[in-house]
């Protein structure tokens, strides 16, 4: 792709140094060396005939053009990636039937489209789309009422199943704005707001559980919310701060005004979204499924989070299958 010097490549590298502001960051994220990715800046510079970053700054910072430029780049590189995903999924008219099961998370940016993509490729088939929590789905493939499902493993070998890991997400905090005013000191303010906590049957929750148990952190038992919106709600309510997933955070963006999102004040750790499958399937569906999943959570999902929460580049990602 040239438009009158102007490449996919370049774009893709000022994407990443706008969102990082580091060249090392910007290399490990597309793959080149640090010198090609100076390079590729150079030439996008010279070819749109204006500085897009303040090379003098560390951090790097966008200078007023390349704000301004920033927000066509995404645009350009989003409708790219989402007309890619769309051709990703082969021809799969030749399936009699097809049912999926997909976490919630997924509801607002994701399952539209994929929903969308699937049934124009199965165009002779009878299709299926559930949401679900992350347990039902991985116990309903197991059980063979679903032939593919995405949700939030557990770690746990699933007899006759076959686990495509997708995306890492990793577990963030987040509290009320302006609530706590030392980002980086975050932990002894922790006691002067309640701790908002999944429902102790959702696995999420049991993952958050399990990871203070281990950090031997204690926190209040007074709330448990079942709904992830009501949850967040009463974060930007000011009733007390939450532990979460970016995934989560950008389900719910009405929010995102009244909101501080953090990374962890302790130890870190994360979930992996996977496509799980039955053993007896045929692996070509779930790869092309997982890897069109991939495209549309990347484009939908982890390039919006991570423009809003820049910290969020190298760990909120793909993962190989």
């Amino acid at each position: 792709m040239a438009i009158r010097g102007i490449t996919l490549r370049g774009l893709e590298v000022f994407e990443a140094l706008a969102r990082t502001g580091s060249v090392a960051r910007a290399a490990e994220i597309t793959g080149l060396s640090q010198p090609a990715v100076s390079q590729q800046m150079r030439n996008l510079e010279s070819a749109l005939g204006a500085e897009l970053v303040d090379h003098a700054r560390r951090p790097m910072r966008l200078t007023p053009a390349g704000r301004s430029f920033l927000a066509h780049a995404e645009t350009i590189l989003s409708e790219l990636r989402l007309a890619q995903s769309e051709l990703t999924v082969m021809d799969l008219s030749h399936l009699g039937t097809l049912s999926i099961g997909l976490i919630d998370d997924f509801d607002n940016d994701l399952t539209p489209r994929l929903a969308t993509i699937l049934t124009e490729n199965l165009t002779r088939s009878r299709f299926k789309l559930i949401t679900a929590p992350s347990a039902e789905i991985s116990q309903a493939v197991q059980a063979r009422l679903l032939h593919l499902g995405i949700a939030a493993s557990t770690g746990e070998v699933l007899d006759g199943v076959i686990e495509y890991p997708l995306v890492r997400d990793p577990f963030i905090l987040v509290a009320p704005k302006g609530s706590f005013s030392d980002a980086d000191n975050l932990a002894p303010a922790l006691k002067d707001l309640p701790l908002l906590r999944y429902s102790h049957e959702q696995l999420i929750s049991r993952q958050i559980e399990a990871h203070l148990a281990r950090q031997k952190l204690v926190f209040g038992d007074r709330f448990q919310i079942g709904s992830h919106f009501a949850l967040m709600a009463m974060v930007a309510r000011r009733i007390g701060w939450a532990i979460t997933t970016p995934l989560g955070y950008m389900r719910t963006r009405r929010f995102h005004d009244a909101i501080d999102a953090f990374p962890l004040p302790f130890a870190a750790f994360s979930r992996t979204i996977s496509l799980f499958a039955g053993a007896d399937w045929s692996d070509r569906v779930p790869r092309d499924v997982a890897h069109t999943v991939q495209e549309l959570v990347l484009s939908e999902m982890i390039e919006p989070a991570i423009a809003r929460l820049p910290w969020l580049a190298g760990e909120l990602r793909l993962l190989e299958h």
